[in-house]
Formats: C-alpha cells, structure tokens, sequence
C-alpha cells in the first residue's frame, strides 16, 4: 500500500478526539512530502537537529512537535517555529522556553513530562515536582508559554496490565489538576 494509503487507512481508524502525529525519525524529506502532499501537516521528530534541517527543507506551514528530550542549551535553534514541545522536565527547561519565545515574539505550546514509568531510561516530572511548578511564582512569571496538557510513557513491557496502570495513575493526576487549575489542559500518552 502507498504512504497515502496508508495514512488514509490510519486516520479512518482514529477515534475523532485522536490528533495523529507523524514521526518523521530517521525518514527522508521524499517520504515527508509524501505524507505532505497526502494532505498531513502535523510531524513530530525526537531529535532537535533533525527537526532543524527538516524544518529548513520542508514546507513552512508544517506544525512541528518536539517528542524527544530536549536540553535547556537547545532551545534556540527550535524557538522559532515549533508547535509543540513535548517533553518539558524540568522548571528550569520552561523557562528557557519562554526566554527564547520572548525573543521570537510567540507562545511556544509546552506539555510536562511526567514519570510514570518503572524505567530508569526515562524522563519526567513526579506528581508533586508538576504541582510545585504550576503553583509557584517562577512559573507564574512565565507569559510566553503556554502548558496545554501532561505526556507520559509507560513502561516498555509486554505486561498490559503494567501500562494500563501507569496511564491510569497519570489520568487519575491529570484529573485531579483539571480541577485544581485554571488550566485548560490535555492528556497524551504515548505506547
């Protein structure tokens, strides 16, 4: 089946609350296009360098989610046109997000990493690291990001059970922050 095809067969099989991100890891620009000219405009990319040479060879009107770790001395070179960060760990990292976003003249979207993981390879905020950050005065003074939601990974395991857990417990805190917040957040989960 072509790369239209299956885009096609995907996105029909998506429940209509599901955003379909294409992760353009390790994928050639001629592929992207494929996907591009099947009408996808929406990619992810884990690694920020290979996220600055696509972004520099692709068409502008791509909205470009940061999905891997990113390191608070690379926030410049993807500042100017990311959509989405994310894998936000750290207070630290979100405010060098919003120094750069100041400098670009924009509100960079940010979504906080959570650990839910039984993994030590993982990234991640606790739940109580995520509750000091949204409530303290650091994060307050922030106006050029904007928190949309919460992302978690769960173990890589073939126990079901162990991930359905680790999503559960992340949902039973996002719960408890839509709630608590202001924020008009949502949940993603990446398998």
């Amino acid at each position: 089946m072509s790369i239209a095809g299956n885009l096609s067969a995907i996105k029909s099989s998506l429940p209509e609350n599901v955003t379909l991100i294409v992760v353009t890891k390790t994928h050639p620009i001629d592929k992207i296009m494929e996907v591009y000219n099947a009408g996808h405009k929406i990619f992810g990319e884990n690694k920020m360098q290979e996220m600055v040479d696509k972004h520099e060879q692709l068409p502008k009107d791509i909205e470009w989610h940061l999905i891997g770790h990113l390191q608070t001395n690379k926030v410049k070179y993807i500042a100017p046109f990311v959509y989405l960060i994310h894998s936000v760990d750290s207070l630290k990292l979100l405010q060098e997000i919003n120094k750069h976003a100041v400098k670009n003249n924009r509100i960079i979207n940010c979504l906080l990493q959570v650990y839910i993981a039984n993994e030590e390879t993982k990234f991640g905020l606790d739940f109580d690291e995520v509750e000091a950050i949204l409530s303290s005065k650091e994060f307050a003074q922030l106006k050029n990001i904007k928190i949309v939601g919460l992302m978690g990974m769960a173990t890589n395991t073939e126990n079901k059970e162990q991930i359905k857990n680790e999503f559960h417990s992340l949902k039973i805190f996002f719960d408890k922050l839509k709630q608590l917040s202001t924020f008009n957040f949502q949940l993603y989960q990446w398998e």
